[in-house]
């Protein structure tokens, strides 16, 4: 345990180096994706496991660090807030994740150090959680809350909803602390040069999200405008029917004031004949009893009506609220459905577009390949005149020579021949001189044309190499023409995917307006009649016999009360019901007199 203390000791001492040099280094707050800042909190993680007490349950053995943390929101009020705030996010399920959130909060705080050492000096409290022998029951706690304290230097912004605290694996990275000094330095200018560039690139890409967003936002304006009228002519509607329903609501409540009336004055009337009755007729007692029961079952029967016409109007009113909830819902679908066959069209004028920019730009590709093949064959025609050229100059050469070997022969031979005659031989000689320099003037001037035309070859080589580089060019770009070609088919793709979902979403309209009309026509098929719940109804309605496990509840589809199997086994296809339904035999039996009676009519 005490090897386990120094260790970890240290390890948190290196790690809280790490993290300030490269706060320090970067000069901006630290992120959660920050490399030595997720080190540091797998330390700390290490360190408040470290000696930790596991608790026994009937679920399993439970061996969590916050534990322990929750009694900071007890002995400090200042971190009740941190405490709820962890309670309350939603995707943390497990006792590691809250604990990895509270020591977040805690940093962003800069009171991570104060909130331990509150608790450092709460040992007593630490027992029920921590070994005697573990690292913050004893001095070591003390030494770490100081190093902590240098962390309040630091700004740190955690988002914590999205990361999975929970399935986090707390494992110690060495190789941050196992770096060389040079390599370091060297380190540190690569990092603010990276770091410059990644912020130009950053920028860039933001200006165009931003770019991006602002068109969307502009066609979402549009689209919120537009369902903005046609809300308020909802509106409009819903307010035209909430009147109706009131006057509606008025009615029903004059006719059950006229009916109590009505009630009362008969009782009254009763009353006043049973007096009068009394008086005059004492002997006919047992007959006014009578006649006053009667009355007083009619009374029953009356209240029950009223309570029963009472319950048919909630009943009807509930069913109309449910009914333009399910309109409502369904107008939203077919108003999220037609703004998506809006973006869904927008995005093929995009394609076609893009597919008619790629069509010229292959146009202009084939008339540049045109021309410089057309440039290719002059060239490699000038340069078969010029070897032809070279080869006549050749030729041109040898004779040359030829004949300078042939006059030097003559002239030998007149040397051994005549050598009496010198004097004629030395003006022979003179002119033969004479012609040898115009020889070599000429050879001089060959010579100097054979290197014009070396020139002109090397030249024409340098203009020919230049040609195969934009050969090469060439076939670059025939390249780009056919991942261009196979991007448009790509495109094409898409375009006939996007068109399949339009036709889809034309069907899934089509669909959702025919169950609008459904729906429309069984509510005005419900309104007519109310529907009877299961625990009002004992006794079957035609037969009175009482329901039990061999005698079912089964409901009539047409009037909405509850009947035995042998009273409802007759079936029909009703309006509302596009399949043959289960129907009592009195709605049966009247239901197929107006059958005969409209195809006899």
């Amino acid at each position: 345990m005490m090897e386990e203390r120094a260790n970890l000791m240290h390890m948190m001492k290196l790690s809280i180096k790490v993290l300030l040099q490269s706060a320090l280094s970067l000069g901006r707050s630290l992120d959660a994706d920050h490399a030595p800042l997720q080190q540091f909190f797998v330390v700390m993680e290490h360190c408040l496991k470290h000696g930790l007490k596991v608790k026994k349950s009937f679920i399993g053995q439970n061996k969590s660090f916050f534990g322990p943390l929750e009694l900071v929101e007890k002995l400090c009020p200042e971190a009740s807030d941190i405490a709820t705030s962890v309670r309350n996010l939603p995707e943390l399920k497990t006792a590691v994740g809250r604990g990895r959130a509270w020591l977040y909060l805690a940093l962003m705080q800069k009171k991570l150090a104060d909130y331990l050492k509150v608790l450092i000096d709460n040992k007593h409290l630490l027992s029920e959680f921590y070994e005697p022998e573990a690292l913050l029951m004893e001095e070591e706690g003390m030494v770490i809350v100081g190093l902590l304290v240098g962390l309040n230097v630091l700004d740190a912004n955690l988002c914590l909803k999205g990361e999975d605290l929970d399935s986090q694996v707390g494992v110690i990275d060495f190789s941050l602390y196992l770096k060389d000094v040079q390599d370091l330095d060297g380190g540190k200018e690569h990092e603010r040069i990276t770091d410059v560039l990644d912020q130009k690139n950053y920028v860039e890409e933001l200006n165009r999200h931003l770019s991006c967003t602002v068109g969307d936002l502009q066609t979402k304006i549009d689209g919120l405008e537009k369902t903005n009228s046609k809300l308020q002519e909802e509106l409009a509607a819903a307010t035209d029917r909430i009147c109706s329903l009131q006057e509606e609501q008025q009615q029903l409540r004059e006719q059950n004031e006229l009916i109590r009336e009505r009630s009362e004055k008969r009782v009254e009337i009763t009353k006043q004949d049973t007096k009068v009755e009394l008086e005059t007729y004492k002997q006919t007692r047992q007959g006014l009893d009578e006649m006053y029961s009667d009355v007083w079952k009619q009374l029953k029967e009356e209240k029950k009506a009223r309570l029963e016409l009472e319950k048919e109007l909630e009943l009807q009113i509930g069913m109309k609220t449910e009914m333009e909830i399910a309109m409502k819902l369904l107008e939203k679908d077919t108003h999220e459905k037609q703004d998506t066959l809006v973006a869904l069209r927008q995005q093929l004028e995009d394609v076609k577009a893009i597919n008619l920019q790629m069509f010229h730009k292959v146009q202009n590709a084939e008339s540049s390949l045109q021309q410089k093949n057309e440039a290719i064959t002059s060239f490699e025609e000038k340069t078969n005149q010029v070897m032809s050229s070279m080869k006549q100059m050749e030729e041109r050469l040898h004779h040359a020579e030829r004949a300078r070997q042939g006059a030097e022969e003559r002239s030998q031979k007149l040397q051994q021949e005549l050598g009496g005659r010198t004097s004629a031989l030395q003006q022979q000689l003179a002119q033969l001189h004479q012609q040898c320099s115009s020889l070599e003037k000429e050879l001089k001037s060959e010579k100097e044309q054979r290197q014009a035309l070396q020139r002109e070859l090397l030249h024409e080589k340098d203009t020919s190499s230049l040609l195969q580089a934009e050969l090469q060019q060439v076939e670059g770009l025939k390249k780009e023409l056919r991942e261009l070609q196979d991007e448009k088919a790509e495109l094409q793709k898409v375009c006939d995917e996007q068109e399949q979902a339009l036709q889809e979403m034309g069907l899934h309209l089509s669909q959702s307006k025919l169950k609008m009309e459904d729906i429309k026509e069984v509510n005005k098929a419900l309104k007519g009649h109310t529907w009877l719940k299961d625990d009002e109804a004992t006794h079957c309605k035609q037969c009175e016999k009482e329901f039990s496990i061999s005698r079912r509840k089964h409901h009539c589809r047409n009037c909405g009360h509850i009947f035995c199997n042998t009273c409802s086994s007759n079936e029909l296809a009703l309006p509302s019901y596009p399949k043959p339904v289960r129907v009592c035999d009195s709605c049966h039996t009247l239901l197929l007199q107006r059958c005969s009676s409209s195809t006899g009519s």
